[in-house]
């Protein structure tokens, strides 16, 4: 097992962190304010992931985002729309913002247990199909069993394949690695994933798939976000974060902004560096700024 604490001089402080967090809660509303909540607006992927998804369904809230600059101009628009890989066309054919990502999860979303043949061959289908980014999940029947060899080296699999698949149409697409940090419960097994995915290729690391009983907290991100640094400071490369799973009220978000501003510093909230996956988030920002109940997407 690799020693990650020793390659990066990072391992999570649970009491420092601790304190760190509730000095951060304690300022959240003299930190919230309309211009914070829009940016956060602008640094959404805007998810839909259900099993009732159909391409209509997909197409109409592709349409919610491309009429939104005309509803709301003083808004940015969403940094992305998430959804399964099989609706990447639909909303590259709809979209009339290019700097709109498509979005969508593949590689045996949100499990990702299959065989590593099937997880590329699916990631590889969505950059063809025009996604913009891709959202894998770590193998955790690999991880959690210690053999983070093979974990990484999916990962690494998954990277390639995504870069040759995109390159033959001329463009990069970005990749997330989902750790679920629920299912991982340490800090110190969050800290290992976040290297290992780092170190394989992910331009950002994100907390959550939405999809099982403990998804984004305050502390896993905080850890996510000093493996961030800490990486950083030892490779020159900078991988973004995203927050994703539960996220859902304007105090949440401001949360999660807090936390990258206060560990990563101003320079990472921007899109290109952190992200909030979001399902019901989006109407709930628009309803705290234009206080009132906005019902949009």
């Amino acid at each position: 097992m690799i020693d990650f604490a020793s390659k990066y001089g990072y391992a999570p402080d649970k009491e420092h962190i601790g304190r760190r967090l509730e000095l951060l809660a304690g300022s959240l509303e003299k930190v919230i304010s309309n211009d914070v909540l829009k940016e956060c607006f602008g640094l959404m992927d805007l998810t839909s992931l259900n099993a009732s998804d159909t391409g209509e369904k997909v197409a109409r809230l592709m349409d919610k985002v491309n009429s939104f600059k005309t509803d709301y101009p003083d808004y940015p628009l969403p940094a992305s729309v998430c959804v399964y890989p099989n609706f990447a066309s639909v909303l590259k054919a709809r979209r009339h913002f290019p700097e709109v990502h498509v979005t969508t999860v593949a590689g045996c979303f949100p499990t990702s247990q299959s065989f590593l043949e099937v997880k590329v061959k699916e990631c590889e289908l969505a950059v063809v199909d025009g996604a913009d980014e891709i959202d894998i999940v770590l193998a955790l029947n690999s991880f959690l069993a210690g053999d983070y060899e093979t974990a990484g080296a999916e990962i690494a699999a998954i990277r390639s394949a995504v870069d040759a698949a995109a390159a033959s149409q001329g463009r990069k697409v970005i990749l997330k690695v989902i750790l679920e940090t629920g299912l991982l419960v340490s800090p110190e097994k969050i800290a290992d994933a976040s290297f290992l995915a780092m170190e394989n290729g992910a331009d950002f690391i994100k907390t959550s798939t939405g999809k099982v009983e403990v998804n984004a907290t305050p502390m896993a991100a905080y850890v996510m976000c000093e493996c961030i640094g800490s990486f950083y400071a030892k490779t020159g490369r900078k991988v973004g974060f995203k927050a994703a799973g539960g996220i859902s009220s304007a105090m949440d978000a401001v949360s999660y902004h807090s936390i990258v501003s206060s560990v990563l510093g101003e320079e990472w909230l921007d899109k290109s560096l952190f992200r909030l996956g979001v399902s019901r988030l989006a109407n709930n920002l628009l309803s705290a700024v234009e206080q009132k109940t906005v019902s949009y997407f």
